[in-house]
């Protein structure tokens, strides 16, 4: 099978795509015939990772955490799959070697989940880190709800930080989906436009409009949830523009040290929570899962330029040019066509 390898930290120079064994599914576990892969930030960060310190790996990487396709062998003691199921997978190269920038992987039955047939393997190759981080960023709060469903946020305002990466685009429909009032900050023109496309409610092109003013308009009460994506420039406008035991959510480290305006925050009795998909407690990611998998099921994420995430694809020999696009901050979604 191809898989796309790096065998040492560094540059999109180190991926290459070679030929390698097919692997065996073992007890408990499915193999994937993966059609999408989709390329996240953090797998750039994951390819960087000790550049420098280390020169070559034992065993060659395999990028990707995100990825659609078809069930193609099942291991003993899996019920619920059977070969030619549709799929989408998260997490497939946390803490392991083998990701979804291969024609085929291995991965525990609990990281494979069924994808409706309305559903496309753009939209199961673009779940994964982006809605999962999305769901506990709207999740994470005492007052709940602990998992998303329509009507769970109903009544309540959310302010989504940069609402066309595919984090923040998550954000805004799984809150609209819930019933959420939504707002969202942008950057340009063309992104208030995707934003709308998305379902946002209020658009802010941030280089136009005074955010705080802005926001402060819209929702005089303030907002009950914000979607942070940089807490470091951000910050302050939250904590201006939450509502009284609001909560922040923090999903990126954003530009370096973040400094929090302690009095402010505790006057408001805000809650500030930090986000990390792969960490999240596992009754917090099966919420999640469940959740996602409902608003996919309910055609509530739908992907491509129409729906707010424009794809920019590229085939599995040009992964390089995958990550390279996702370093120069592509808008939308990057994608890798594994199947010919």
């Amino acid at each position: 099978m191809k898989s796309v390898v790096h065998f040492k930290p560094g540059d999109v120079e180190v991926l290459q795509v070679v030929e390698r064994p097919v692997p065996e599914a073992g007890e408990g576990e499915v193999r994937v015939r993966i059609a999408v892969s989709g390329v996240n930030p953090t797998d750039i960060d994951a390819r960087r990772s000790r550049a420098g310190k280390v020169q070559r790996f034992r065993e060659p990487h395999v990028p990707g955490q995100d990825g659609a396709g078809v069930v193609d062998a099942v291991g003993a003691g899996v019920t619920g799959f059977t070969d030619g199921d549709r799929v989408w997978v998260w997490d497939a190269a946390w803490r392991r070697h083998e990701g979804t920038s291969q024609e085929l992987v291995v991965l525990p039955a609990r990281q494979v989940v069924h994808l409706p047939a309305d559903a496309s393997f753009d939209v199961g190759a673009s779940l994964g880190i982006p809605a999962l981080t999305a769901h506990r960023a709207l999740t994470s709060f005492a007052a709940g709800p602990a998992e998303l469903r329509p009507g769970t946020l109903q009544g309540r305002t959310v302010l989504v930080q940069g609402g066309t990466g595919a984090v923040g685009h998550a954000a805004v429909q799984l809150a609209v989906w819930a019933g959420a009032k939504v707002v969202t900050t942008v950057g340009d023109e063309r992104k208030v436009v995707l934003a709308q496309a998305a379902g946002a409610h209020h658009v802010v092109n941030y280089r136009e409009s005074d955010v705080r003013d802005e926001i402060k308009r819209i929702a005089p009460a303030g907002v009950d949830i914000i979607v942070e994506v940089n807490a470091h420039a951000n910050l302050p406008t939250d904590m201006s523009v939450i509502a009284p035991h609001g909560g922040i959510s923090v999903y990126t480290p954003g530009g370096g040290e973040t400094r929090v305006p302690s009095y402010q925050a505790m006057t408001k009795n805000v809650q500030l929570s930090f986000i990390l998909t792969y960490t999240t407690a596992p009754a917090e990611k099966d919420a999640a899962v469940r959740s996602v998998s409902a608003a996919v099921e309910a055609g509530a994420l739908a992907v491509g330029e129409a729906a707010g995430l424009p794809l920019t694809r590229f085939p599995l020999s040009d992964a390089t040019a995958a990550h390279a696009a996702v370093e120069q901050h592509t808008t939308g979604k990057v994608l890798i066509d594994v199947a010919d």
